[in-house]
């Protein structure tokens, strides 16, 4: 069967070759790929930045934001010949840490965690590929080809949960909440706020196009700009770009008792003077702010992520996938242009 392939940490060695079928040990779940999305990972791992291929081998089959159709369900786990699934990405740690023991494996304490196409485990952008049941989630059916939005949901989903969580600290009836960036992840957080009930606002660099008719059919109010210019205090912020100006300017502008919880990861840039470092966690201390960070996710988010997607507008969510390209062609999936929200790689038909 075909895949695409890298040798990790090699840049330019991304290829679309034949491998072996996948074998049962793999998992009892066969999968047909229908599709993958392409994020700023894969990306980063085609250019030989990091990447682990399963121990022994040479090369790791791409993918983590995966869609499938089960073409052998095995004898247990529940599922039928014909279901939509989607792969959870991480496994836990073999030590394990206490926090992998309990299935809170996107918490892992020792970074022992293997990745579905990213460390140690191949991924989903094969023709085929086996999954164990336990790490399988079903997709409404309905959804077609945008279950392959699941993963990034959960990624959402999870950071959604942690800013309920902190709030229950003290008395706190969060009204509004900002998301600063418009890409695939700051989409669906602005769509899951609306469906939490709250008043959602949106920061990109955008001023034109797509993503502010994305955020404004929702209800929502898009702003371009600075944050410090809003005209209002947050009670949450989620930060998906990992710009570190507009992690600072979050942090600042968050009201009192606001969390901001950050998702997005950035890659340095000018450095920040300690007296800055200080001023901003001065503000911190004064207002009883949270920052937290927030990182992969674990069952529950993956169940929950499902269960929003399937109450979603499909028409809405159609809009988000801006791009389809055969796997033959994925070098051009991995080219990202202005307009472009989530490009997804797709196998057959969903």
């Amino acid at each position: 069967m075909k895949a695409i392939t890298v040798e990790p940490k090699k840049p330019g060695t991304a290829k679309y070759m034949d491998i072996p079928e996948p074998d049962s040990n793999e998992g009892s779940v066969l999968v047909q790929a229908v599709a993958v999305g392409v994020c700023g990972t894969d990306v980063e791992i085609v250019e030989g930045k990091y990447g682990w291929a399963p121990p022994g081998q040479k090369h790791l089959v791409l993918g983590h934001e995966s869609l499938g159709r089960v073409t052998d369900p095995g004898s247990v786990g529940g599922f039928k010949k014909g279901d939509l699934v989607v792969g959870i990405v991480r496994r836990p740690d073999p030590v394990p840490c206490p926090n992998c023991a309990v299935g809170e494996w996107d918490m892992c304490r020792n970074g022992l965690y293997t990745e579905r196409g990213i460390k140690e485990i191949h991924g989903f952008m094969s023709e085929y590929w086996r999954i164990e049941p336990e790490y399988a989630v079903k997709v409404d059916p309905s959804l077609g080809i945008l279950g392959v939005l699941l993963e990034p949901a959960t990624v959402v989903t999870k950071a959604l949960e942690q800013i309920a969580v902190i709030g229950r600290r003290s008395f706190w009836e969060p009204q509004n909440i900002l998301v600063t960036g418009a890409g695939p992840i700051g989409l669906l957080a602005a769509l899951f706020a609306k469906i939490y009930g709250l008043d959602v606002h949106v920061l990109d660099m955008a001023e034109t196009g797509i993503k502010p008719d994305l955020v404004r059919s929702l209800g929502a109010t898009y702003h371009t700009g600075s944050i410090m210019n809003l005209g209002f205090r947050p009670d949450a912020v989620i930060e998906c770009t990992g710009v570190g100006l507009v992690i600072a300017e979050a942090i600042q502008q968050i009201g009192a008792n606001g969390i901001v919880c950050l998702t997005g990861i950035g890659h340095g840039g000018k450095a920040i003077s300690s007296a800055a470092i200080a001023d901003v966690a001065t503000m911190a201390v004064l207002n009883n702010n949270v920052i937290v960070g927030s990182v992969n996710a674990n069952k529950r988010h993956w169940y929950k992520a499902a269960q929003y997607l399937s109450r979603a507008d499909r028409s809405w969510l159609r809009r988000l996938i801006t791009r389809i390209e055969r796997p033959e062609n994925f070098a051009k999936a991995l080219q990202r242009g202005p307009d472009d929200i989530k490009v997804i790689i797709q196998f057959s038909e969903a």
